[in-house]
């Protein structure tokens, strides 16, 4: 009977790891659509690199979040709720998602933490 628990708990644990990894991959993409715009320019690369600083930030904290998921989570959670304030609650589209992201990595470190007994632990 145990056994089967502990098997219930490692597949919880890897659905809820590799959605929240996924979904932020999936954020990144959906946010580097916006520098697509650019092209219509005639000098386009400094305007794209411009418009790609909010992916390349969302990269360097999914790769924390990666790594370390509680640190991670708590900043996206930190980063949407930005997000949502400085936009006066008009940017749900983009805030939303990255607060879900943050939840999950944060449910991930939890079930880690439960799992393990640390909090930081590297998967």
């Amino acid at each position: 009977m145990r056994y089967n628990e502990g098997m219930k708990h490692s597949k919880a644990l890897l659905i809820v790891r590799w959605m929240a990894r996924i979904l932020a991959v999936a954020f990144i993409l959906f946010i580097s659509i916006f520098a697509l715009d650019v092209f219509s320019e005639e000098n386009w690369l400094l305007p794209l690199l411009i418009h790609l600083i909010p992916s390349f930030i969302l990269t360097i904290i999914t790769a924390i979040a990666w790594k370390y998921e509680r640190l991670g989570g708590l900043i996206f959670l930190v980063a949407g709720a930005l997000m949502l304030i400085s936009s006066r609650f008009e940017s749900l589209i983009v805030s939303t998602p990255a607060i879900v992201i943050g939840g999950l990595f944060l449910v991930s470190s939890i079930l880690v933490s439960g799992k393990h007994g640390q909090s930081f632990r590297k998967p």
